[in-house]
C-alpha cells in the first residue's frame, strides 16, 4: 500500500503551502496584510516575510529555523489569522506583527519525507534532516558581521529594520515537551504557559534537556545565558556562540523561543525527586556510549560508498558533529565520570531524569537515521549496513513509544499552544516595555555562560 498523506488542515505546511497560503490572506486582506520578500536561500527559495497590521511597534516571529521543527509554519499562518481578525492584537496595541514563514526552506524540503504524514516515529527519523551546527542559521559562530549564511543575513537584516520590542522564534521538540527560553525574565509568562499547556494536554519540560545548566524563571521557562567563545565542540553543546536570538537585544528586544513538542512524554513534567538519579545517569551515559560504538562502526563501513552519493556531505555533517558530541556528553552525564566541580548539574528532578535519556536516545537515531538516508541514496548497500540500520531505528522508537510512553500531539494543538504562547509573550513584553521606558533599559547580566546541551 502507498502512503496516505494527511489532509493540509491537519498536517503541517510545505514550504510551497506556506507561501500559497500567506498570498491568500494577502489577496483577502490587501489593506491589512502584505508579503514581501526579505532574501533568498542557499538554493534559491525566496524568504517571504508577511505582515499584519500598520503599528508602529514591531513584533517579529521567526518560523521554521530548524528544518525538522516544522510546527512554527502552521503557527505564523495561525498568528496571522488572530492578528488580521483581532484589532486589539494590531491598532488596539500600536503593533505590527513580522511574520517570517520559513528560515530554512531549503531544509524543510529535505524533511518532505515525512512532513506531510501519516505520523509515526519510524517514518520521521528514517527521512529526518537537520544540518550541520555551521549551516543552522540562527547560529552566528564567528559573530554578525562573520556571517556567511544568506539566511542568516537576511535574518539580521530584518532585524536591525525592524527592532522589534518582540522576537519570538519558533522551535519544536520531536520527543518531550514544551517550554520556553528568554533573553530577559518576563514575569507571568510560567503562569500562562502552565494554563495554557493543561488546557491543551501538552507536558512542560520541567527539567529540559536544551537548559539543563541554566537559571530558571519559572516551571518550564529559562534564562539564555550570554555567549562565550568555544572550539565546535563546545559551540555545539554550549551557549558558546553568538545568535540572533541576542543580536537584537541592542535594540531593545526581548527574544522568547518558543518550543512545542510533536511526541509528548508526561514524565518531562514530573518534578519529583528520583528514588536514585546515580543509576539512571549511569544507565543513560553507559546506552549512549554503547549506541556511539555502534554508530560509529556502521559510519566506517559506509563511508567508503559515498563517493557518488550526491550531496552526502550535507548528511554527513550532523552525523559527524552528532558523533563528535555523544561521547563528551556521555562523560559530562555519569556521576563517575562527570567534571562537577567545572560545570555541576543541578539537583536533578524525575523530569529531568527523563529529559537525558530521551537527549541520549535522540542523538542516536538522528544519526541512524540520517545513515539510513545515505546508504538509500547510494542505491545499494555494499555495506550491508541498511537490515542492521533498521533493526536499531525500530528497537530504539519502541523504546522511546513503550518505553518513555511518547505520544503523537496532533499538529493542530501543537500550533494552538504555541500560538497562545506567543500571544502570552506579547502581551506580558508589552508590559514590560512599558515598564522599562518608566525606568530605563536595563543592561544584560554579565559573565560567562554555562554548557546548554544543545545539541
Amino acid at each position: 500500500m502507498g502512503r496516505c498523506a494527511l489532509p493540509p488542515l491537519l498536517r503541517y505546511p510545505t514550504v510551497d503551502e506556506l507561501g500559497t497560503r500567506a498570498a491568500a490572506l494577502v489577496a483577502r486582506h490587501p489593506r491589512k496584510a502584505r508579503l514581501r520578500r526579505i532574501g533568498t536561500s542557499r538554493a534559491g527559495t525566496p524568504l517571504w516575510l508577511l505582515s499584519v497590521g500598520h503599528g508602529s511597534r514591531q513584533a517579529l516571529v521567526v518560523a521554521g529555523p530548524h528544518a525538522n521543527e516544522p510546527v512554527g509554519g502552521a503557527t505564523v499562518l495561525r498568528l496571522a489569522e488572530r492578528a488580521l481578525a483581532d484589532a486589539r492584537l494590531t491598532e488596539g496595541a500600536d503593533a505590527t506583527w513580522n511574520l517570517l514563514l520559513c528560515l530554512d526552506p531549503d531544509g524543510l524540503r529535505r524533511n518532505e519525507g515525512w512532513l506531510t504524514g501519516p505520523y509515526a516515529l519510524g517514518e520521521y527519523f528514517r527521512n529526518f534532516f537537520r544540518p550541520g551546527f555551521l549551516e543552522q542559521p540562527e547560529w552566528l559562530p564567528d559573530g554578525a558581521a562573520g556571517a556567511a549564511l544568506p539566511e542568516t543575513r537576511a535574518l539580521l537584516d530584518v532585524q536591525d529594520e525592524l527592532r522589534p520590542f518582540l522576537q519570538c522564534s519558533l522551535h519544536g521538540v520531536d520527543v518531550g515537551g514544551g517550554f520556553v527560553e528568554l533573553t530577559d525574565d518576563l514575569p507571568g509568562l510560567a503562569q500562562r504557559v502552565a494554563h495554557t499547556a493543561a488546557r491543551l494536554g501538552i507536558p512542560r519540560e520541567l527539567g529540559a534537556y536544551d537548559a539543563l545548566y541554566w537559571p530558571g524563571l519559572g516551571p518550564a521557562v529559562y534564562r539564555i545565558p550570554p555567549p562565550r567563545r568555544g572550539d565546535l565542540a563546545a559551540a555545539i553543546t554550549e551557549a558558546a556562540v553568538e545568535s540572533t536570538w541576542l543580536h537584537p537585544h541592542r535594540h531593545g528586544t526581548l527574544t522568547a523561543v518558543v518550543e512545542a513538542p510533536m511526541w509528548g512524554v508526561a514524565a518531562v513534567a514530573d518534578g519529583s525527586p528520583p528514588a536514585d538519579p546515580d543509576a539512571v545517569r549511569r544507565a543513560v551515559s553507559r546506552t549512549l556510549r554503547d549506541d556511539t560504538r555502534l554508530l560509529r562502526h556502521l559510519l566506517a563501513r559506509i563511508r567508503p560508498h559515498l563517493a557518488a552519493v550526491p550531496d552526502a556531505a550535507r548528511l554527513l555533517a550532523p552525523v559527524d558533529d552528532y558523533l563528535l558530541v555523544c561521547p563528551g556528553l556521555a562523560d559530562a552525564w555519569d556521576p563517575d565520570t562527570g567534571d562537577g566541580a567545572a560545570h555541576p548539574l543541578p539537583a536533578l528532578s524525575t523530569a529531568h531524569l527523563a529529559a537525558l535519556r530521551i537527549s541520549g536516545r535522540r542523538l542516536a537515531l538522528r544519526t541512524a537515521g540520517l545513515l539510513h538516508q545515505l546508504v538509500r541514496a547510494a542505491g545499494h548497500d555494499p555495506a550491508g549496513a541498511l537490515p542492521e540500520l533498521d533493526r536499531l531505528i525500530d528497537e530504539w522508537c519502541a523504546d522511546y513509544r513503550d518505553g518513555c510512553g511518547a505520544r503523537w500531539i496532533p499538529v493542530a494543538r501543537q500550533a494552538e499552544y504555541q500560538a497562545r504562547v506567543v500571544l502570552a509573550a506579547f502581551e506580558l513584553a508589552g508590559r514590560h516595555e512599558r515598564a522599562s521606558s518608566r525606568s530605563g533599559e536595563p543592561g544584560r547580566e554579565s559573565g560567562a555562560a554555562v554548557p546548554m546541551q544543545r545539541e
